[in-house]
């Protein structure tokens, strides 16, 4: 079936057997797709029948759903006119892994960070409401999510907005399930019952007929249900906020979630659903071990292996925090929601009382760990480097204003290959290094990581270091002399020192691959790579001094252009009273990069070995 489906109109008229059949079909072609390129697994599998439901009992996209993160869209792809697209997922041109409003128009918003969903979905309900529309808007959010601040900020927004707007809660017992015991779960049924619902309203009918007391008494029948309906339920606190509340049901049954969703539809005003799956529902090696098939690499669909190893930079940082804070009692580590992404399992199990899992708050994270600091503490931040933007105001006020010292183990930093434009790392370095008393390490060695975070723990100052996902980059560190925060290598410079690439972190193997080619076209290159990224006038006076028959600087970051290290760079040689170079950057500028390969994208951005090499001839014949 799934290959005849063009849209949701093609599942208007299924019934329940149907799309069970459907369901079937899409969870088979999930872990076939992803087994192969890598992505979010049990989030997705958990979600096909609800996805289901929706698109069959909503008009979308006039009805818009909204996917908080958006990496449990799969379903939603592959229903809406993708599914001979659908095996290029998280590759280079081919579709997204997460929701994206310029890839297709039945995705409404691009989305990859958590949290921002019911927001979004408000404004978009309201605009819509403003706008003379009578349509719904759905914010998908996961019950992870709900340890994300900016949730009850748009929570407290949504009392009794007069717009339609459903919230639906997917619980999947990772994080919130409240209403416990035998008692509950029967009532729960009762009242996402059809019967229940199709009484309820007979009920008020009959009502609404008496003359005089009717209203009153569906007043004090509604006031009575909430009262028995506190004693057996910890659910006040949605409607507390003006919201109102139906669930929990069984977010794997279709015929029930046709139910509640009928009866949330009813409703013209903000209802928030709450549903419970089962993450990995329908893949036993996922639903035994949900936590290790969030998101994958390629593995064996058969025996649910990995094909991966353990010896890339998050799995070192672990190790590495390990070994620090064996020596030191006052290291901590915290992370928001990623210990095993950040490497930090083996932490949490050695030295329980110093990890701290904050959840999906990531700002609570950097405030959290300014109060440790505060208290003669080092905490080490463990964060994605595209999920560390959200700090930056907790950064400056709760930090760098008070003059304390945390670590920041800024992971995924630079190109990030297949999640795509949410998840780049090419940020870090131009908004830390605006932040007064920063300092940032770009290691692309384990050897250097080690030196960095041991430069980082020992300082005073708010150090960040910064490291790619996956395994180092392998070229012969040999080739270059170490000057502390910086080396260089002349083994394509022949004596020769007027061209210089200067670059940092995972590209430097790219860039020698660029020296030998420009070698090969006669082009002599001397090759500097920084360690500690910023400040860079900390050693400028060194640089500038091995630097000093420098004709023309080519810069190579992958970091955007404006505020970052090449920039700064610049501006220290303009401030020379002595002659200064000519200095070209190669930077991102301007634009987002796009999901693929790390090869595809490098390419893309003109970061490979053969982009930089026809780049750097390019700048040396300009005269």
């Amino acid at each position: 079936m799934l290959e005849n489906i063009n849209s949701p109109k093609d599942i208007k008229n299924f019934d329940d057997k149907q799309l069970e059949s459907l369901a079937a079909e899409i969870r088979e072609k999930i872990i076939s797709v992803v087994s192969k390129n890598g992505g979010h697994l049990g989030s997705n599998l958990g979600l096909v029948e609800l996805t289901l439901v929706l698109h069959k009992m909503f008009d979308v996209p006039n009805d818009k759903i909204i996917f908080d993160v958006g990496h449990q869209c799969y379903t939603h792809k592959l229903l809406t006119g993708r599914y001979a697209k659908f095996d290029s997922l998280r590759s280079g041109g081919g579709i997204s892994g997460f929701t994206n409003r310029f890839e297709s128009g039945y995705d409404i918003f691009t989305a990859g960070h958590s949290g921002s969903s019911i927001s979004t979905a408000l404004g978009i309900a309201t605009a819509d409401r403003l706008n003379g529309k009578d349509n719904y808007t759905i914010a998908l959010v996961g019950d992870g999510s709900f340890t994300n601040g900016m949730i009850y900020e748009a929570l407290n927004n949504c009392n009794n907005q007069t717009v339609k707007l459903i919230i639906i809660l997917n619980d999947n017992e990772m994080s919130i399930s409240q209403n416990v015991g035998s008692l509950a779960g029967y009532l729960s049924k009762i009242r996402t019952n059809k019967g229940y619902f199709t009484f309820k309203r007979s009920f008020q009918n009959i009502l609404k007929q008496v003359p005089v007391f009717g209203k009153a008494i569906i007043k004090f029948s509604r006031h009575l249900k909430n009262a028995v309906k506190r004693i057996f339920y910890k659910q006040p606190f949605f409607e507390a906020l003006g919201v109102k509340y139906l669930g929990p049901v069984d977010g794997n049954d279709i015929d029930r979630l046709q139910v509640v969703l009928e009866e949330a539809k009813r409703n013209n005003s903000c209802t928030l659903v709450h549903i419970k799956t089962k993450k990995g529902y329908g893949y036993k090696f996922a639903e035994d071990s949900p936590e290790n098939y969030h998101s994958v690499g390629v593995f064996d669909p058969d025996s649910g292996l990995s094909q991966g190893n353990s010896d890339d930079f998050s799995s070192e940082f672990g190790r590495i925090v390990c070994d620090l804070a064996k020596h030191d009692t006052r290291v901590c580590a915290i992370t928001s929601a990623m210990r095993d992404g950040t490497g930090l399992h083996g932490f949490s199990k050695t030295f329980p009382d110093r990890f701290f899992d904050v959840g999906i708050a990531e700002e609570h994270e950097i405030a959290f760990a300014a109060g440790l600091a505060s208290n003669g503490l080092v905490p080490v931040c463990a964060v994605y480097s595209t999920f560390a933007q959200r700090t930056y105001d907790q950064l400056i006020h709760d930090v760098s204003l008070q003059k304390l010292h945390i670590v920041l183990a800024l992971d995924r930093a630079g190109i990030v290959p297949n999640d795509g434009e949410t998840h780049q790392g090419i940020f870090d370095c131009s908004f830390l290094s605006e932040i007064p008393g920063t300092e940032i390490y770009s290691p692309d060695s384990f050897a250097e990581m080690r030196k960095a975070f041991d430069s980082a723990v020992s300082s005073d100052k708010i150090s960040a270091v910064r490291y790619p996902k996956g395994k180092p980059a392998q070229y012969d560190s040999r080739m270059f002399k170490d000057y502390g925060e910086f080396a260089v290598c002349d083994k394509f410079a022949d004596g020769e020192t007027k061209n210089v690439i200067i670059t940092y972190g995972y590209l430097t193997a790219e860039v020698l691959k660029a020296a030998e080619i420009l070698n090969f076209e006669g082009v002599k290159t001397r090759i500097v790579k920084l360690f500690k990224v910023h400040p860079v006038s900390d050693y400028f006076d060194k640089l500038k001094d091995i630097l000093s028959d420098a004709k023309k600087i080519y810069f190579a970051e992958e970091g955007i252009k404006n505020g970052g290290v090449g920039e700064k760079l610049c501006i220290l040689y303009s401030e020379c009273k002595t002659y200064a170079p000519e200095i070209h950057i190669k930077a991102i500028d301007g634009d987002f990069l796009p999901h693929g390969s790390i090869e595809y994208v490098r390419r893309f951005a003109g970061f490979d070995a053969d982009s930089l090499s026809k780049s750097m001839i390019e700048f040396v014949n300009n005269n």
